[in-house]
């Protein structure tokens, strides 16, 4: 067991290098809790349904879907945990490499939002489904103790890391799911082949959403990893596994649910369902954890004297006032496509320049120059996502659904917005990065007068 001083991280960015005590079974721990999400099990009813304009999935086509998700989205996570185990930067610190200091403010702006964002939906869906469990009237006493626990474990992040969610936690998580694994699939499914896979990459696109979400917090936590090798392994596994095991938990419930149910519905009526559903919902106070953390980190890009301990409070605080203010959460997938949209092509940018053409080259300093050509491959991605697949939410989608109109384009029923994106913002990214090279070489070639 490390001493306490081993596991506490700098109050503020200004403090110097981080510690870095974490092997890959303490991330393989942290991942693998992270993963675990009612959110996710809610989520597997629209990788059923994706697109309502669309017939269903069959049961195999949404169960393959969440495999490829999760393979592709959790490989995009695994090198994000690298370059902050390269590094020792932080998430949105090590952003400053493309746009410099100032301009990587703007994506910071977007993560603290969604990280937010985040945790109050976390605080949603607990207190709604604990508040199910016991009493409706209980719902704020339920918001407020789990933001004060949160925002306790945001304070003494990688203690929490080795001993809660390594220890305790994930034991019990994994009991719980197994429970409900052989309950579900105790009762009666429809066959598998009945139902379409017009919608599939649009359902592979709500699973990739999920760790790409956790793509700009990634480096926060593997800044503390010993290896890029226990970051990359600890990631990819702890929340692919995790992610596997829920989103098709949740496709099976929804497959089987009585009409008018959700997954956690079906669930709550298993056999003890409720008690197995309870041990999760403890296990959810790690999600809210995690963003109240890398809102104040990322805040620290902004402000690096902030005090990480003070920033906590504040956004917990934050977090829970909104969660007592709100209370849907259903509508949090296009939340979740709209985030997407954002990083896939973010991080695509970053990771070809970042692995590729600077190979790990970095400058995260205060003075990092802005390179304002890297904005081209990001903004290009984003709209080719937004093209391909604009969502659910109204007035957002009823604006790209008119440019679709406006450049004659119908977006065919096979194409997925995350990877399609990815591979523009990368492919854009690679053709700048070798002009500029081109540039810089000839540049330096001219005799000087």
């Amino acid at each position: 067991m490390k001493s306490d001083a081993s596991m506490e991280v700098p109050r503020t960015l200004a403090e110097g290098p981080p510690p870095r005590p974490l092997g890959f079974t303490d991330q393989l721990a942290l991942w693998g809790n992270l993963g675990v999400s009612l959110l996710v099990i809610v989520a597997g009813t629209f990788v059923l349904a994706p697109d309502p304009g669309l017939p269903a999935l069959s049961l195999l086509a949404a169960l393959t879907a969440v495999v490829v998700g999760a393979v592709i989205g959790n490989a995009l996570l695994g090198l994000a945990a690298v370059a902050g185990a390269r590094t020792g930067a932080p998430a949105m610190v090590l952003v400053r490499g493309l746009f410099g200091r100032r301009g990587s403010w703007v994506p910071t702006a977007l993560n603290i939002a969604q990280n937010i964002g985040w945790a109050t939906v976390e605080l949603i869906v607990i207190a709604h489904l604990a508040s199910t469990l016991t009493s409706p009237s209980l719902r704020p006493v339920f918001v407020v103790v789990g933001g004060a626990i949160a925002t306790l474990m945001a304070i003494r992040p990688l203690g929490v890391v080795r001993g809660y969610l390594k220890r305790v936690a994930v034991w019990a998580v994994v009991l719980s799911t197994a429970y409900l694994f052989v309950q579900v699939l105790r009762r009666p499914l429809p066959p598998l082949g009945e139902g379409s896979w017009r919608a599939f990459w649009k359902a592979t696109d709500i699973v990739i959403a999920l760790p790409i979400s956790w793509i700009p917090l990634a480096a926060d936590y593997s800044r503390h990893s010993r290896s890029e090798r226990a970051a990359f392994g600890g990631a990819f596994a702890g929340y692919g596994l995790a992610a596997l095991a829920f989103f098709s938990l949740g496709v099976l419930a929804t497959a089987n649910a009585t009409v008018g149910d959700d997954a956690l519905a079906s669930l709550l009526a298993l056999p003890a369902g409720a008690i197995a559903l309870m041990i999760l919902l403890v296990d959810e106070l790690d999600e809210v954890f995690a963003n109240i953390y890398s809102t104040v980190v990322s805040a620290q890009n902004i402000g690096p004297k902030l005090d990480r301990r003070v920033g906590a409070v504040l956004v917990g605080s934050l977090a829970t006032a909104l969660a007592l203010a709100f209370q849907d959460y259903v509508s949090y997938e296009s939340f979740l496509l709209i985030i997407g949209s954002v990083f896939v092509p973010l991080f695509a940018t970053f990771a070809v320049d970042f692995f590729g053409l600077r190979r790990g080259r970095w400058d995260v300093g205060d003075a990092a120059p802005a390179r304002w050509s890297m904005v081209v491959p990001w903004a290009a991605g984003f709209v080719t996502y937004q093209l391909i697949n604009p969502g659910l939410q109204p007035n957002w989608s009823a604006f790209w659904t008119a440019r679709q109109a406006d450049l004659g384009f119908t977006s065919p029923s096979w194409a997925s917005a995350s990877v399609l994106s990815f591979a523009v913002a990368a492919g854009l990214t690679l053709l700048v990065g070798l002009v500029s090279n081109v540039t810089r070489a000839r540049g330096s070639a001219l005799p000087r007068p």
